[in-house]
């Protein structure tokens, strides 16, 4: 099942360009002068992507939260995005409530729960997506609804149109990513993923990151440059037989984050078992992010396959769900 979903990724992206030309926003009666995004998980990692693609456009500030709580500063004049694709997701909700307690502007991404069930009683705006998916099959649908929500508000540029011009590369790209994501899921055979990106993709890490832990049932870290420069890099002193180094490049970054990539490239080829570069492909941000996110989730699928785990399988997590209801 988690092969079909990742397959329809581009068909997703398209979906969700349509569920958002049809959604209905209000106009805003106070000004908005900041934006806090909640989610977690599948749910939360659209919140950090369209912060960082949106880093030079947006004329607010963004703050993406994955917790309980809110800071003291939100008011009427913020837009808290809630982000939940079942809608019962407690941290989100309890942020909720709060949102509601500070009279924010809210706004909700969800597929139904209890989320849609409190946005339609209060009053508050939201926008539907399709349900019935694991939460991380769902990225195109999230992260699409954000892009529009902020545009609607006038907060950054409209990004439907390079939405929908990277689904049809993707679609059209599809089987040569499967077969670069086969070479990668190769050297990592019997090895431990340490990812690294520059500070500006770092969600790109983060994607990859909970798509190992989740899909393929393994544990894995990773960091950004330049702030591994700082501390991580000392502790490439000796040799890690059983890690793979994954490396995240993009030949448009800081100058400076390229030279410190070439030296870092050095010290893992000394070091760590195997290095895996990932080169970025598009010329907008949107296409190169969309792309490494695709290439990715096939990865961690095909590496599910490679060590016989079941990607769809989260019982632990629902374990946690039970427990939590429990009190």
């Amino acid at each position: 099942m988690m092969k079909g979903l990742i397959e329809k990724f581009p068909a997703q992206l398209k979906e969700a360009v349509e569920i958002a030309h049809n959604a209905k926003l209000s106009p805003v009666k106070d000004s908005i002068s900041k934006v806090v995004i909640c989610g977690l998980g599948g749910s939360g990692i659209g919140g950090t992507l369209a912060k960082e693609i949106l880093f030079d456009e947006a004329t607010v500030p963004i703050e993406v939260l994955k917790s309980y709580s809110l800071p003291s500063y939100v008011d009427k004049h913020t837009l808290v995005i809630c982000s939940s694709y079942s809608g019962n997701t407690e941290e989100t909700l309890e942020a909720y409530s709060i949102a509601q307690s500070k009279k924010a502007k809210i706004v909700c991404v969800t597929s139904g729960g209890k989320l849609l069930e409190s946005a339609k009683k209060d009053g508050n705006d939201f926008i539907i997506v399709t349900g019935g998916m694991p939460p991380r099959a769902c990225l195109g649908y999230s992260l699409t609804q954000l892009f529009h929500i902020l545009s609607h508000y006038q907060l950054a540029p409209q990004k439907m149109v390079d939405i929908s011009a990277t689904a049809e590369i993707l679609e059209k790209e599809q089987e040569k990513i499967i077969g670069e994501a086969h070479h990668i899921v190769k050297k990592l055979h019997n090895k431990m993923p340490v990812i690294y990106s520059s500070a500006l993709h770092e969600g790109i890490a983060i994607r990859l990151r909970q798509q190992f832990n989740e899909n393929a049932k393994i544990l894995c870290w990773h960091h950004v440059i330049p702030e591994m420069n700082h501390n991580e890099l000392v502790g490439w002193s000796h040799e890690y037989p059983d890690i793979a180094v994954i490396l995240f490049r993009d030949k448009d970054e800081n100058p400076r984050n390229l030279l410190r990539m070439d030296f870092c490239r050095k010290v893992f080829d000394k070091y760590a078992a195997e290095i895996i570069e990932i080169p970025s492909k598009g010329t907008s941000v949107i296409e190169k992010k969309l792309y490494w996110i695709h290439l990715g989730d096939w990865v961690s699928y095909l590496l599910s396959e490679q060590r016989n785990v079941d990607a769809m399988d989260i019982k632990v997590i629902d374990s946690l769900k039970q427990e939590l209801a429990s009190k």
